[in-house]
């Protein structure tokens, strides 16, 4: 890891003052309870979230509580989930996670991340975005497709394996912004940092930003003159250690 503390807590504040709306939801996916954010999560992997909101009604009318997708028959999960892709191991993860839910957990969704690890179909991710988004628990950070994508291309990380991500972000940022994180940095990987044709130009944390620093494709309109690295302290972000 080779930014500094105080450089991602810069850019931490830049993205907050962008993407901070309070008329936007701080979630993608829509649920109304803890089993809810847990299937879709774990229905999500390799597919839009946009998708898998297409679905849900269906999925939660037909089994709107763990005892109720535990007895569900596979075929029928199936034709359910089909268009998100991977149904056959979806529907197989979905429905063992349920009978977990009711067979060791009394129904309800665990609170902590070493027994959500024990669920099928669940990892770090998936564990990470039900603590915060079910309980309010930042045990982790999530890392989908755009936190791994823009965490290397600013400069968070260098590694391509999300735990490492993962750990790199912790001890970049403190507890208490890591669940917001995840949420600014999915926002910026969709509206800026796009994977193809990143719009640079129209990105507050360019002077900071290792890829458009070295890559060849960040050009700027002629005529522009490139900002100079800003210096100082943030002002909505202080860099005190985390846990």
């Amino acid at each position: 890891m080779s930014m500094d503390r105080e450089t991602a807590c810069r850019i931490y504040s830049l993205l907050l003052k962008k993407y901070d709306d309070p008329g936007s939801p701080r979630t993608f996916l829509e649920f109304e309870n803890p089993y809810q954010i847990l299937v879709l999560t774990i229905l999500s992997a390799q597919t839009t979230d946009r998708n898998v909101n297409a679905i849900r009604n269906e999925i939660f009318e037909r089994f709107p509580e763990p005892e109720d997708l535990a007895k569900a028959r596979t075929e029928e999960v199936e034709a359910i989930i089909r268009s998100l892709g991977f149904y056959h191991a979806k529907a197989s993860h979905i429905i063992g996670t349920a009978r977990s839910l009711v067979g060791r957990f009394g129904g309800r969704v665990p609170r902590t991340m070493e027994e959500l690890l024990t669920l099928p179909g669940v990892g770090r991710k998936t564990a990470n975005i039900v603590l915060n988004h079910a309980y309010g628990i930042d045990e982790g950070i999530a890392v989908d497709t755009h936190v791994r994508r823009v965490s290397g291309r600013i400069g968070f990380s260098s590694h391509p394996d999300p735990s490492r991500i993962e750990h790199d972000l912790m001890r970049l940022f403190p507890v208490e912004v890591w669940g917001n994180l995840n949420y600014l940095l999915i926002r910026h990987g969709r509206a800026v940092c796009t994977a193809r044709n990143p719009k640079c130009s129209e990105c507050p944390v360019r002077p900071d930003c290792a890829y458009y620093s070295l890559h060849s494709n960040c050009v700027e309109p002629r005529g522009s003159i490139r900002p100079r690295r800003a210096h100082g302290r943030p002002e909505t972000l202080q860099t005190h250690s985390s846990r």
